[in-house]
């Protein structure tokens, strides 16, 4: 039988169960997704470094310069609270600022060699610490994790 011709799928005796369920699913891997990233992120090169900071470090280390404004609309906060952050990784000795080249007005943020070295240990210690719980599990478990993760990139993609 063909999708055109299949026999139409039954109706749910109740109506709501179906989006109880998959609230209840939503529920659930919003929950399993937050617990498993608060987990990655204690594995960190530098214990007393927020989300944050961490988070501009990796941003300059993918992306390269950024000007203040940029990172705080691609941090989606304000730009008085990245400059707060980049006076703090400044001060640090974690990333410099220069005046741009082209335009005197404009300050470059980048890092510096600590600074990637944070980003690299901290990635380094997260996917030991991944790879290591990975190891434990069966390969059955592994792949539908997988599978899993193509499926979240999808959906977070929207």
């Amino acid at each position: 039988m063909s999708p055109a011709t299949a026999a139409p799928a039954e109706a749910p005796s109740d109506p709501l169960e179906p989006a109880e369920d998959l609230a209840a699913e939503a529920s659930d891997l919003r929950i399993a997704t937050f617990r498993l990233a608060r987990r990655l992120r204690a594995e960190r090169a530098v214990d007393t470094m927020s989300d944050g900071q961490f988070a501009v470090l990796a941003t300059l280390k993918i992306h390269g310069p950024h000007t203040l404004g940029e990172l705080a609309d691609r941090e989606r906060v304000s730009a008085p609270s990245m400059n707060r952050t980049v006076n703090c990784l400044q001060e640090s000795g974690y990333l410099t600022r220069t005046p741009d080249d082209e335009d005197r007005r404009k300050v470059n943020i980048a890092l510096t060699d600590a600074g990637l070295d944070v980003v690299e240990e901290t990635v380094r210690r997260r996917d030991a610490w991944l790879e290591e719980v990975l190891a434990g599990l069966a390969p059955e478990q592994r792949a539908l994790l997988h599978q899993a993760g193509e499926i979240m990139r999808e959906v977070a993609g929207l």
